[in-house]
This record gives C-alpha cells, sequence and structure tokens, in this order.
C-alpha cells in the first residue's frame, strides 16, 4: 500500500486504503454480475475469502498499473481474444469507469463488503459491466456522478477512499504525500486536516480562481465533475434563471404590457360576474314587462306541492305565453290607476288533465264536498281543457255511492295572492231557467283547503284578529251576551253561531307551537284563519239566470247585519242589474251578498257565449271588496261594513288579508237551492267552461305566494 508510479502522461496511479472493501471477517459477500446493457446476467456468484489487507509487496508488478494486494489474480478473456494475464490478470491500460481499474477483468461476481464507501447508506451499485480487456461503454453522467459523489463523500470525510486519480504536479497530491503512502494513524488525521484546509479554501475562491483551481482538478473525476463545488451557493455560470443580474433584481417595472394584459383580464372576469349576479337581474326587473316577486313561494315555477313537474311545454310561467297584450294590464276600480297582471291562463292547450301532479298550478281533488251536503262526487277526470277551454262536467251517473260526478280543481298552495283583482271568463252550465246547479269560483285563506273538512275547523270563514267573545265557540262566555241566544238563525233555535270558535286566534297563548304566526308589536298573536270571497255562485231566481257574488265572515253581527246605511259602508252601481241579497247568513257563516243579472245567452245549453266576472280587494280593517259583473261594477262593501258591534260583543271584522287561492267547481246541492231534478234529465251532461282566469295586482304592492312573509302558511301547513 502506499505505492505512487508517475506515468508518462503526468498521471499517478495511486492505490489507497479502502476499509469498506477490506473485511476483517472471511465472510465473503455475492455481488451479482451485470451484461453490457446494466442488467443482471444469471452467472454464478463470485465468492472468495478476503484477506485483510496488509503491507504492500515489495516486488512491483509488471505493467503500467498497480495493484491492490487485497485483489486477486485471476484469468480473464476478452471479447477481442485472450490477453496474456499481468499480476492483476488484466493488461488494458484504461476503462472510461476509473473504478475499473481497481477490479479484475470478467469478474461475473466481486467478493467485497458492501461497496458503501462508493455509495454511502448501503445502496452498493458497483458491476463489472465495464470491466475487460479493451475499452467498454461509457456510464451515464448520472451514474458517472453518483459514483463521483459518493466517492467524494467518501474522500472528505473519511480515509475510505477506493481509487484516487491527481496529477502529478498537483500541490494537494504533493502535500499529502500520497507519493509515499500513508501509514499510520497520525499521518491519516494530517492527511485529513489537509483535506479540509483545501475543501475550504475551494469554497472561499472567487469564480476565477475557482475556475483555475478546477482546471487542476478536471480530471479527477470523469466528465470534469469538481465534487467542491458542490457545496456552495454561488450563482451558476450558466443559470441565468435562478441568478438573475444586480440589474434584474432591483429593476421593478410597475406598468408593463404584460402586467396590464392580466389587470385587464382579471378587470374582465370580476365585471364579467358582477354582470351576471347584479346587473342582469336589475336591467331584467326594470325592463322586462313581466317581472314578479314569488315572495318566498317555494311551488311558484314549475313545481306544484307535491315536488312534481309537469310535462307540459312552454307552460312553467305565471302569466301564460298565450295570454293577449292587451291584457296585460287592468285599471283598478277603486283608484283608477293601471295595475300589472301577475297570473293568467288561458287554458288552450288541448287535453291538459289536473290530477295531483300533473299541472303546476292546479290541482283537482278526489272526494265527496260533504260539508255542504253535496250529491255528487268530486272526481279529477271531470276537469279537463278542450277548444281553449276548461271543461267542467257535471253528469248524472253513479260513483262512490253517489248518484252524480262533477268536478273541483283549485290552487291550493300552489298560487296565492294578497289583494288585487281575479277576473275569469265563463260560460255557465244548463240554462238560463232551470235550477239546481251549483257552478262557483270562488276564493279562500291558504290555510284552508276546500273539502276537507279538518283544515276549515274553525278557520272558516273567520277573518278576526281581536281576542274577545267572538274566538270562543258559539260566541259566548258563561252564556253571554244575551244576542248570541236569541238574535240568530231562526232556523236553529235563534242561536247565532254553531261555529266551534277561532282556531288561531289572537287569544292563542304566546308558547304556542302550532300557531302560524306573526305577532303583534306587543307580543301577541296575529288573529289566522280562512276567509272566503265568492267571485260568483250562479242560481236561478224568479226565472232568471243570476249570480251571486258575496263575502263570508265570522264572526257575526247580531241578527247577522252588517252596517248599510251609506256609501261608506256598501254600494250598489247599478240596482237594475244588481239587488242586495236577502240572505245574510246562519250559524255557519255570515254572508254580505248581491245578485246580479247575467248574459241570458251565455249558458253553454244557450248559445254558450262567455262573460266576465271578477272581484277587486284591499285587504284590513279599512279595505274592501268590489265586485265585477259583465266588466262592469256590480257592488262594493268596505271595511267599516263589518264593524264592531257591541250588542254581540265583537270587534271589527277584517276584509280578508290572508293569501288566497282560487277554486273552480261544478256541482249541485239542495243546501244551496231546490233542484229541478225533471228539467236537467234532458241536459246530462252538463259543462261548465272557463275561457281564462288572470289575477292583476298593484305594481306598488305586489303580493302573490301562499307563504308571504307576513301572513306564513308553509310550517302550519307542513305540521
Amino acid at each position: 500500500m502506499g505505492g505512487a508510479e508517475k506515468k508518462e502522461d503526468g498521471w499517478l496511479i495511486l492505490d489507497l486504503h479502502s476499509p469498506s472493501v477490506a473485511s476483517e471477517s472471511t465472510n465473503s459477500r455475492a455481488v451479482p454480475a451485470y451484461d453490457h446493457r446494466g442488467y443482471p446476467t444469471r452467472q454464478a456468484s463470485f465468492e472468495t475469502t478476503r484477506p485483510v489487507a496488509g503491507p504492500p509487496t515489495p516486488k512491483s508488478p509488471t505493467g503500467p498499473l498497480v495493484s491492490d494486494p487485497e485483489i486477486k489474480n485471476y484469468p480473464s478473456d476478452s471479447h477481442n481474444g485472450r490477453h496474456p494475464q499481468g499480476s492483476l490478470g488484466y493488461s488494458h491500460k484504461a476503462s472510461l469507469s476509473p473504478l475499473a481499474a481497481h477490479f479484475p477483468v470478467g469478474l461475473s461476481a466481486l467478493d467485497i463488503s458492501a461497496g458503501s464507501d462508493f455509495f454511502p447508506g448501503g445502496h452498493s451499485n458497483l458491476s463489472n459491466r465495464t470491466f475487460g480487456s479493451g475499452p467498454s461503454l461509457a456510464p451515464s453522467i448520472y451514474e458517472s456522478s453518483m459514483r463521483s459523489h459518493a466517492s467524494f463523500s467518501s474522500f472528505q470525510d473519511s480515509d475510505m477512499d477506493s481509487v484516487t486519480q491527481l496529477r502529478a504536479d498537483d500541490p494537494f497530491t504533493r502535500a499529502m504525500g500520497l507519493g509515499a503512502g500513508i501509514n499510520g494513524e497520525k499521518e491519516r488525521r494530517e492527511r485529513n486536516e489537509l483535506q479540509s484546509m483545501y475543501t475550504l479554501k475551494s469554497l472561499r475562491l472567487g469564480p476565477k480562481q475557482k475556475k483555475r483551481e478546477n482546471s487542476k482538478l478536471h480530471d479527477l473525476l470523469p466528465f470534469h465533475i469538481d465534487p467542491s463545488q458542490w457545496h456552495h451557493m454561488d450563482p451558476e455560470e450558466d443559470d441565468s434563471l435562478h441568478h438573475p443580474d444586480d440589474m434584474d433584481k432591483h429593476d421593478t417595472v410597475y406598468f408593463s404590457k404584460r402586467g396590464l394584459a392580466n389587470l385587464g383580464c382579471l378587470l374582465f372576469l370580476f365585471l364579467t360576474v358582477v354582470m351576471i349576479f347584479a346587473g342582469y337581474p336589475v336591467i331584467t326587473y326594470y325592463y322586462h314587462p313581466n317581472h314578479m316577486d314569488n315572495n318566498g313561494a317555494y311551488n311558484l315555477g314549475g313545481i306544484n306541492a307535491t315536488g312534481q313537474v309537469p310535462s307540459i311545454t312552454n307552460f312553467f310561467q305565471l302569466i301564460d305565453p298565450e295570454t293577449p297584450p292587451e291584457a296585460y294590464t287592468h285599471t283598478s276600480a277603486e283608484t283608477g290607476e293601471e295595475w300589472e297582471l301577475v297570473f293568467s291562463d288561458e287554458f288552450n292547450q288541448e287535453g291538459r288533465t289536473f290530477n295531483p301532479g300533473d299541472d303546476p298550478f292546479w290541482e283537482a281533488v278526489d272526494l265527496h264536498y260533504w260539508q255542504t251536503n253535496n250529491l255528487e262526487w268530486y272526481d279529477p277526470k271531470r276537469v279537463t281543457t278542450k277548444d281553449g277551454k276548461l271543461v267542467i262536467t257535471l253528469d248524472k251517473i253513479v260513483s262512490h255511492g253517489m248518484n252524480f260526478e262533477g268536478g273541483m280543481m283549485s290552487s291550493w298552495n300552489q298560487f296565492c295572492f294578497s289583494g288585487g283583482y281575479v277576473e275569469a271568463s265563463v260560460s255557465l252550465p244548463g240554462t238560463n231557467d232551470i235550477p239546481g246547479l251549483w257552478p262557483a269560483i270562488w276564493t279562500m285563506g291558504n290555510l284552508g283547503r276546500a273539502g276537507y273538512g279538518g283544515t276549515l275547523d274553525g278557520t272558516w270563514p273567520y277573518s278576526y284578529d281581536t281576542c274577545d267573545v267572538g274566538t270562543l265557540p258559539n260566541q259566548t262566555l258563561n252564556g253571554k251576551p244575551e244576542t248570541s241566544l236569541t238574535n240568530g238563525d231562526p232556523n236553529n233555535g235563534d242561536e247565532l253561531s254553531y261555529l266551534p270558535g277561532q282556531r288561531l286566534s289572537s287569544c292563542t297563548c304566546e308558547d304556542d307551537p302550532h300557531h302560524p304566526g306573526p305577532k303583534h308589536e306587543d307580543g301577541t298573536w296575529v288573529g289566522r284563519s280562512a276567509p272566503e270571497i265568492d267571485m260568483f255562485e250562479a242560481t236561478i231566481d224568479d226565472g232568471k239566470g243570476k249570480v251571486s257574488q258575496s263575502g263570508q265572515w265570522a264572526p257575526f253581527s247580531s241578527h247577522y247585519y252588517f252596517k248599510n246605511t251609506s256609501d261608506k259602508y256598501y254600494k250598489v252601481y247599478d240596482e237594475d242589474e244588481t239587488k242586495v241579497n236577502t240572505y245574510l247568513g246562519s250559524v255557519y257563516q255570515q254572508a254580505t251578498s248581491a245578485l246580479s243579472m247575467t248574459k241570458q245567452d251565455c249558458y253553454t245549453n244557450e248559445k254558450g257565449c262567455f262573460e266576465s266576472y271578477g272581484f277587486e280587494y284591499k285587504g284590513g280593517p279599512d279595505g274592501y271588496i268590489t265586485w265585477i259583473n259583465d266588466d262592469k261594477k256590480a257592488w262594493t262593501i268596505r271595511g267599516p261594513a263589518m264593524g264592531p258591534d257591541e250588542e254581540a260583543q265583537v270587534g271589527q271584522r277584517l276584509v280578508p288579508d290572508e293569501p288566497m287561492y282560487i277554486i273552480l267547481n261544478f256541482g249541485l246541492s239542495e243546501n244551496f237551492g231546490a233542484i229541478h231534478f225533471v228539467g236537467l234529465d234532458p241536459l246530462w251532461p252538463i259543462t261548465m267552461e272557463v275561457d281564462y282566469v288572470r289575477v292583476y295586482q298593484d305594481p306598488k304592492k305586489r303580493n302573490i305566494g301562499c307563504d308571504p312573509a307576513d301572513r306564513p302558511t308553509a310550517a302550519y301547513i307542513a305540521q
């Protein structure tokens, strides 16, 4: 060991100790062999006992290379033919891998400990693919770099150098005295100190000095890799990206084409988002003629109360697209102002059905309307559209134990409105002189569902927001007031009321969980109910066709009277056409009603023409209801007409301020009047036809939806 020989080309071939190659034990380890491509071969592993490193042999081997005595000599064949064996078993001068000089030629496997001096961490990647008698394939750049890195790390941190090649004239070589060998612990420490000094020196050198130093070490490792530069932080000569010039570091440009383009793109995206979510709704609100607020009604605009979507095309709008433009406005009968259309159905789509879930706004019922002792069963198939009209048929057939079958549909919990004007164009059923039929179009508060008695018990026909005896059953408390027992219905013992009391009254306990709300400022509940306003109920009176246009109220005034002493309370506009109805009510309702003449030809069994009916109203104690007949005002009743009644000890009854839904039905009942069965026999089946239904509201007071904030219903209905 320690011998060095200077070659003609100025190189020293150094044999240094490699403790990782030497082994103190006699255990052998097999290293896999690799072919010229770098893949493992199936050659048998070579195993041999490695002697402990000893002093160098005095005899120099033949040839220019110096051998580590730990490496045994083995015969080898090259691909160019057999070569004479030297002391190391090979005669080639060099290999493209500097490690090749340390191993004999032709070995399929080497017996070494771990090769950890070349590859720290136990990852040994040595192979014999470059070993041979002639030049072999050069390793890849990555492979050479990894070997060089590992070798340098070993060289710097310990004395485990496997093979080191330095120029003979290198000062580092002379200083270390490698030519004379390194023996003993003292010399080893001195060598390590010199190594560290040289490494630190290389880190302190400037770029030009390093370049000169690098030129001395450029042959230390293949591809001129200088490990001494691996630890510095100076900029690379060819790495302008990561080490820009000082001028570039401090050259700040606040405005550039690229920067302006980026800002412009961000501004464009921002404005686009604002336009989509803010600009478009605002523009639509002010420029679209049919804008409207659904007021939180979840079921408006495409689904019904059961969450089903109809398959009817172009029928997802509150305003029917086939409504003529001239019908988009209405002149208020009260104020003369122009109101806007908020809902319409022209019924022009042929063959529509109204089973549950078939339509977004209407639903036909399948039940017996027992509350008024009707003689028919209501079946959804009796309601359809034909020839641009809604057709409701009443026929004399046995159905569900009843002798007649009719139809009724409503917009309950699907479309509601609070205040405004509702109108329908109708051809009344039958003839103008045969009594017994009961066609009607009417409205009711959404808290009660027509035909479902449980929802109406204690809610219909109340319209009251006072906590007094008027909310109690029979309008009495401990047998008082006297008028409730003596000034009522003569057909029922002169008692005033058989109602069970207002279920959702203002007297309700403050912590009651069932009241739908809201509350007054003083914490008391707002009285809630299901009031009724009738657009018309057709009848025959004095041998002529007429319509009853009325409002239903509770609690009741004494004798069911309403105040009628002046126009402040009510008004009939044409007494030749309209007269106040003599029927004022019964133990179940108080009625304010008037009978108006109809066009006698506008019956389905006459000429079948259509006549318009409607009513306009404003809710509250100072509200009003004005009924329309044939596009003319018929009569009006105002809130004060249903004011407090001291005799009955009840307060102000309100013009309905509940969200109201629309009901269309055609049946018959003796509760409504006598039935001329013989006269009706030749007419069966009889139809009522409706051309359209339209709703208008003051644009300043638009309020549609069945669950408005000031009169919620959804939570109560869901209970």
